[in-house]
């Protein structure tokens, strides 16, 4: 479709030019140009790597590897040819080349792509800053991988079937980007041709239903309940990991703990253990203080810390919000936490099962 443009009243065709014209290449011009705003043609993405290949005897490189908000990662290939080639076929072999790629890995990666482009930051810190998480969840990570095929022209038998394999759950972008010449400027008419807006719901619906059933099925969740025991006397019972964290902070900060002296005992969380705010606030100003820097992703940032009105701290004219998140290092907290407080004589054990 051509663009147009108004001047002294007449409409005026602006000129359509191809890439190669306007001497723009698809490595060094096209891609360096978009990993800059990926937004363009990946929306509420963040790019770890661009010439990607840690694969062994393969010369298959991803134009560009990037990670959305839900955490599902995202392969990107450009293209300057006017039918887009077989781009699918090959991002469908990238696609599942990094599906099993961990956190941890990708961590890595993304630190090897700030080096390269001389960006000082810390790859792990940016990695949960942008999803939201207060530590690494594998069993959220890498659950869907998505595609984004960009090019100036997409052929019908690409965009059929781009649509058949989103038919079976798989999430294809197709963005066609069109360079036009209007005197000394090269424009950019960028349109996205699949998921039309009538199906991009339908195609949601899809992808989220496969994505819950195969979490059912692999779910890998820790249901170990615990008994809180102080001077040997139970004090909670059948507690999962979350809340059995919180009774034995909880009872510490009752019983002459300070939330500087918790914080000592779990250097590992101690950036995210305490949310604090000034005064005596309630449940619904505690959500609204968290969500103030939400920033965004599948689990609102509220809901990772105990904000009920019973569940918050309330010491010298603050309010101290614990959070809830605690992974794989919950014994070890508990344990340095028993040292820390060794007067308290704090102990856990697994819930005995019945019957």
């Amino acid at each position: 479709m051509p663009i147009y443009r108004i001047k002294d009243n007449n409409i005026l065709t602006v000129e359509k030019t191809t890439f190669a014209q306007e001497g723009i290449l698809e490595k060094q011009g096209l891609q360096n140009m978009l990993k800059n705003r990926i937004e363009i043609v990946a929306p509420d993405t963040l790019i770890v790597a661009e010439e990607f290949s840690y694969w062994e005897n393969s010369h298959r490189r991803i134009d560009l590897l990037g990670i959305d908000k839900n955490a599902n990662l995202v392969v990107i290939e450009l293209k300057r040819s006017e039918d887009g080639g077989h781009m699918e076929l090959q991002a469908l072999r990238y696609a599942s080349m990094v599906s099993t790629l961990t956190f941890d890995k990708l961590a890595t990666i993304y630190e090897d792509y700030l080096t390269k482009n001389d960006i000082s930051r810390d790859a792990v810190e940016s990695l949960l800053e942008f999803l939201g998480w207060e530590e690494p969840e594998d069993n959220q990570f890498a659950q869907e991988v998505r595609i984004v095929l960009v090019s100036a022209e997409f052929s019908k038998e690409l965009t059929t079937s781009v649509m058949w394999l989103n038919d079976f759950g798989l999430d294809i972008r197709c963005v066609r980007i069109s360079p036009y010449r209007n005197g000394n400027e090269t424009l950019l008419d960028v349109h996205t041709l699949i998921p039309i807006p009538e199906a991009a719901d339908y195609q949601v619906q899809i992808r989220e239903k496969k994505q819950k059933e195969r979490a059912a099925r692999t779910s890998a969740k820790d249901f170990t309940k615990f008994d809180v025991f102080v001077n040997g006397q139970k004090i909670h019972q059948a507690q999962n990991k979350r809340r059995m964290m919180f009774h034995v902070i909880s009872y510490i900060l009752k019983n002459g703990g300070t939330p500087e002296k918790v914080a000592e005992a779990v250097p590992w969380k101690r950036k995210t253990l305490f949310k604090v705010s000034e005064g005596k606030l309630n449940t619904e100003q505690v959500r609204e203080e968290i969500m103030k820097n939400d920033p965004g992703g599948q689990i609102p940032r509220a809901e990772r810390y105990f904000i009920d009105n019973d569940e918050l701290f309330y010491l010298d004219g603050k309010t101290y919000v614990l959070t809830n998140q605690w992974g794989t290092n919950t014994a070890k907290s508990v344990q340095s936490l028993s040292e820390m407080f060794p007067d308290l004589k704090i102990e856990i054990r697994k819930t005995e099962q019945s019957g």
